[in-house]
């Protein structure tokens, strides 16, 4: 088995520690990364399609998260003892993942991308789902797949002393009185340009409120904003430090050979508006399914001979 290339990091402020593994876990991947905060751990694996598929007007980037019972020690309930659908939980977690990656990949890039995120271990205290965006962001990064990034998450919370701290456990959340969940990217003159913020109060914040601990305010949300940005720091220098890590001991990492898909004109959809409004209008008012469908396919059929065929406008587009 091949050796793992590691790197751990403190997390500033508290006696956390982050790390990176690869090397070992999932070999055939473009890139895979094991993340571990406590005794919680995330296996990413990011991989792309060599081609694109015909007509792909869009970047089709899967984010799948794959909760496990042996993560936790447990067997599945069901009578078969089958894993089950996806939980709330982990529906929440493929979004907060997608959201601050989408923007960082290449404007046109239409490769189907899949980042699968496998929780390997819960120690029931500290969470997995930023631990997620820090583990999909560093297997992107090693696998060669276009992306401009690295980008680092953290989740602070806000105590009842009025204090920020980072990466809190589930039992520091409950005691807190508000979250965020910030993901950013360090710019050339190193400030963090944020790129995804989560809010949302705590179960028992109106209690703790009551019993006189301090509101967040828009000032306090900016002083939390201002500080996550410290955390996200170190968790992108972690990350560069694997890829230097891997380079220093594979080799270069080899892009992936790309090409841009331009994105549709103001000229073309006026031009699909203008042909296809009238020649619509007909088909949709028909109430028998088949009949409509089969006038709507007419109607796309004749415009897109009247846009794209022999001598049109946009022909060979």
């Amino acid at each position: 088995m091949a050796d793992a290339i590691r790197v751990s990091g403190a997390v500033s402020g508290t006696d956390k520690s982050l790390s990176f593994e690869t090397g070992k876990l999932a070999q055939q991947s473009m890139g895979a990364v094991l993340a571990t905060m406590g005794g919680t751990t995330v296996l990413a694996t990011a991989n792309a399609a060599k081609d694109v598929k015909p007509g792909m007007d869009f970047f089709p980037l899967t984010i799948d998260v794959e909760e496990r019972a042996y993560a936790a020690g447990k067997i599945p309930g069901s009578f078969f003892r089958r894993e089950g659908r996806p939980t709330e939980d982990a529906i929440l977690t493929c979004r907060l993942t997608d959201r601050p990656l989408r923007p960082a990949f290449p404007d046109g890039f239409r490769n189907e991308t899949q980042v699968v995120l496998t929780i390997l271990g819960a120690d029931m205290a500290n969470p997995h789902d930023v631990l997620a965006i820090n583990a999909a962001s560093a297997s992107l990064m090693i696998s060669g797949i276009p992306f401009d990034g690295p980008i680092g998450a953290v989740r602070v919370a806000h105590t009842q002393a009025g204090e920020w701290i980072p990466h809190p456990t589930y039992e520091e959340g409950a005691a807190s009185t508000f979250e965020l969940v910030v993901a950013g990217r360090v710019l050339d003159n190193g400030d963090v340009a944020i790129m995804m913020v989560e809010a949302g109060g705590t179960t028992d914040s109106f209690k703790y409120y009551a019993d006189g601990a301090p509101k967040v305010d828009e000032s306090a949300l900016a002083r939390g904003l201002d500080a996550s940005k410290t955390w996200i720091k170190e968790s992108i220098a972690l990350q560069r430090q694997l890829v230097a890590s891997v380079v220093a001991t594979k080799g270069p990492i080899v892009p992936m050979a790309y090409s841009v898909t331009a994105d549709y004109t103001p000229e073309v959809f006026a031009a699909v508006e203008r042909i296809c409004t009238e020649a619509l209008k007909p088909a949709v008012a028909i109430a028998g399914k088949a009949e409509r469908n089969a006038a709507t396919d007419a109607a796309a059929a004749d415009a897109l001979a009247q846009l794209c065929g022999e001598g049109a406008e946009f022909a060979g587009q």
